[in-house]
């Protein structure tokens, strides 16, 4: 995942994990170069009239990148404000599997080429994005000079997309719903409510469909629950939604005065529903950060703009103190909680004091600016002059209709105005934080304790595998918890029944501001680990054969591998490695996924981690091999050589988890001793769905209830009927959602 850890080992070392990366397609200190070559000489007129019709088609081009060459990709304008057709350059939006199926460049099948128009500086959008990423998942970017049929066009920024590979390297996953937050008929007029995730247009998801588009097959139920939630149920919003990633969003966009945003027109955001079951916002087009757009509704006292001045001094809470014309429930509800605003607060000291206070912007901003220096020379199409590039990083540049701030006119005089700022200071110290007992056993009860001073209250969160939600436990320095004398400024607290692997940091606030430990939670986070030992968990089936038995979550049957957790305790995958190479049993590293007490968990054998973190990057052979699992220190915890497989046939243990293995019908994340009419029963799996495409009538053999939703979301039938009469639905795409699996099977009508 796209995070940065800190892991405290059983012999007390930190070890720091960092997740930046490195000499990639969006390495920031690399200028790529990109040339599209279109097939037909009047590209320019049929993307001008595709864009004035509203329609998205793409048309067909020739693309190079850095020297490599891609045919048949499909290009579009990217975007509305930023495109016009009396401009030349416009931004591209290009597909680059658009005909080519698993047509990619690094992994990437899709470029977000914007054409600047916003920021005479250039740096605007690399540089902020480059200071989210420190706190949440945000994209990389970086630059590319663009040339058209061997023209240059211009130094675009090239941003990556908020897609499903984005979901894959942050989430671990991407079917689940995935929503833009980003009506295409934005609402500019007092009271427009946009993308605010208010509950004003009434309990039926389908009255939402203006204003949020769903990139995902489902979800529209589920967006609806987060709205009603956030709206009429703030005290339980932690379970739905991640309060961690949302303080972070609001709190990078008030201190980098991005207003348009969520606390703006109410858009630029994505929300994802993740593992755990809670909705993500990640942050979208920050070309306009830093002051380049400065309209917002709260009061309406700058739904015309503010100043530059107002800008610098804007009130981190200005949507909480004063009511917003336009609902900001995301805003208003969560700071509804004291504790919420403090650590909101203490965020924004955190991205002052590490960005602003310190110049470091100042600094990664000189280098940006001299890394593109003689491409923003060579670009005739530019919308500002080179004088303008030069200057609008520290001074003011006037736009055709507005001023454009200097970015350290605005962003110093807003650091010192935040550092004054009611909660920003006086906040407590966290320090030597420690653990007993030092040799972590699974299912043992663990003892936390930190120096803390100046504190009225102190928490851990923490949580045993990705999958799984931050839990709060609250410490206490009364000399009942193994915390030393009551009052000495030791805090503690235990945390029973753990597993093998402990993701943690720490929180504590007074009357005056609150802190973390460490300061970037929990993007960032502590880590104590242990080995698992052997019998805890077991290799417990597998099957290398797989015709059309069961398939994983694009419809394919690929091999499978399924682990079982034998202890009463859950054990985590975090730190473990499967392999079928006796020469590198550090082959494929598994996610940090929590198995509970006496439960499965599958990998797919299948060389595509594409499809999620639960996909290996290796296959199994069907003449027989070795398959070896085990910590990350090469201790082996089990491992198996399966013979040859015949087709969908499954080896497995009998009995299930301890025994030896045998040639079974295959018991997909279930029981291997049970007999066919108990698996046939126990597995709720929809069996059958026929017949796909459909006209009148589907048969669904399935025994548990299922509903079938249309692409909105609606829900059409819910039913556990084998028969369903479809002759009154409409030609199109629908899915069938079992009640208590994730299991989804997309339909089609046809005439």
């Amino acid at each position: 995942m796209g995070i940065k850890r800190y892991t405290l080992l059983v012999c007390l070392f930190f070890v720091y994990h960092s997740s930046i990366s490195q000499n990639t397609f969006y390495d920031t200190d690399t200028i790529r170069e990109i040339r599209i070559n279109f097939y037909n000489p009047d590209w320019d007129y049929i993307l001008d009239s595709l864009y004035v019709l509203g329609n998205n088609d793409r048309i067909l081009a020739n693309l190079e990148i850095d020297g490599q060459i891609y045919d048949s990709v499909g290009v579009r304008y990217k975007g509305f404000s930023s495109v016009s057709v009396n401009r030349i350059k416009n931004p591209f939006n290009i597909k680059l599997d658009y005909i080519i199926d698993d047509q990619d460049h690094q992994g990437i099948d899709k470029l977000k080429l914007s054409n600047v128009i916003q920021d005479p500086s250039f740096i605007r959008e690399v540089l902020s994005y480059e200071i989210y990423r420190k706190y949440m998942p945000a994209s990389e970017a970086n630059y590319a000079n663009v040339y058209i049929n061997d023209t240059l066009w211009g130094l675009y920024t090239n941003v990556e997309a908020v897609n499903k590979r984005f979901l894959i390297n942050h989430f671990d996953t991407k079917y689940n719903p995935f929503f833009k937050c980003n009506p295409d008929n934005l609402n500019v007029i007092p009271g427009g409510e946009n993308s605010n995730l208010s509950n004003t247009h009434g309990s039926d998801s389908s009255d939402y469909y203006p204003y949020y588009a769903i990139k995902s097959d489902y979800g529209w139920g589920s967006l609806y629950n987060l709205i009603d939630t956030l709206n009429n149920y703030t005290d339980s919003i932690h379970q739905s939604l991640n309060i961690d990633r949302a303080l972070w969003m609001h709190a990078l966009n008030y201190t980098l005065v991005n207003f348009d945003s969520y606390i703006g027109y109410s858009q630029n955001y994505y929300l994802y529903k993740d593992q755990a079951n809670q909705w993500n916002p990640i942050i979208w087009d920050l070309n306009m950060s830093f002051g380049g757009f400065r309209l917002t509704d709260a009061s309406q006292l700058y739904f015309n703009g503010f100043d530059i001045v107002q800008a610098q001094n804007m009130d981190p809470l200005v949507h909480y103190n004063l009511i917003s014309v336009s609902p900001r429930p995301l805003l208003r509800n969560l700071f509804d909680n004291t504790r919420y605003r403090k650590m909101y607060l203490a965020h924004i000291r955190t991205i002052t004091e590490e960005n602003f206070s310190n110049l470091d912007y100042l600094l990664r901003g000189q280098s940006l600016q001299n890394l593109i220096d003689s491409s923003i020379q060579n670009d005739t199409n530019k919308f500002y002059s080179y004088s303008d590039f030069i200057s609008n990083l520290t001074n003011q540049v006037s736009l055709v209709t507005s001023n454009c701030p200097g970015i350290t006119q605005l962003m110093d005089a807003r650091s010192t105005y935040l550092s004054g700022y009611k909660g920003y200071s006086g906040e407590p110290t966290i320090s030597n934080i420690s653990y007993l007992p030092q040799n972590l056993t699974l299912g043992s009860d663990l003892w936390i304790n930190a120096n803390i001073s100046n504190a009225e209250y102190a928490m851990i969160r923490y949580r045993f595998g990705n999958n799984q939600r931050f839990k709060s436990k609250e410490m206490f320095d009364d000399g009942n918890h193994n915390d030393g004398i009551a009052g000495d400024g030791i805090y503690g607290c235990v945390i029973t029944n753990c597993s093998n692997s402990i993701d943690y940091y720490l929180y504590a606030d007074n009357d005056s501001a609150g802190t973390f430990s460490p300061k970037r939670a929990a993007n960032e986070y502590y880590t104590i680990q242990t080995n698992i030992s052997q019998g805890d968990l077991v290799i417990n089936e597998l099957m290398s054969n797989n015709i059309n038995i069961i398939s994983d979550n694009s419809g394919k049957y690929e091999d499978w591998i399924e682990l079982y957790n034998t202890t009463s305790y859950p054990i985590s995958t975090n730190g473990l490695y499967l392999s079928d190479t006796v020469s590198n049993f550090l082959k494929w590293r598994l996610p940090n996924h929590l198995i509970p007490a006496n439960s499965y968990y599958t990998i797919w054998a299948d060389e595509d981690g594409h499809q999620g973190e639960n996909h290996a990057n290796f296959k199994l052979s069907n003449l027989g091999e070795t398959i070896i699992l085990c910590n990350k220190d090469s201790t082996l915890i089990d491992s198996v050589i399966f013979p040859s497989q015949n087709s969908n046939i499954s080896y497995g243990r009998t009995p299930n988890g301890t025994g030896t293995f045998a040639m079974l019908t295959p018991t997909f994340n279930a029981n291997n001793n049970l007999t066919n009419s108990e698996r046939e029963y126990e597995d709720p799996r929809l069996t059958n769905v026929f017949p796909n495409p459909f006209q009148n009538q589907i048969f669904i053999d399935s025994k548990e209830i299922y509903t079938i939703q249309d692409v909105y979301g609606k829900i059409i039938i819910k039913s556990n009927s084998m028969k369903v009469n479809t002759s009154s639905w409409s030609t199109g795409v629908y899915f069938v959602h079992l009640r208590n699996s994730n299991q989804v099977i997309k339909l089609v009508k046809i005439d």
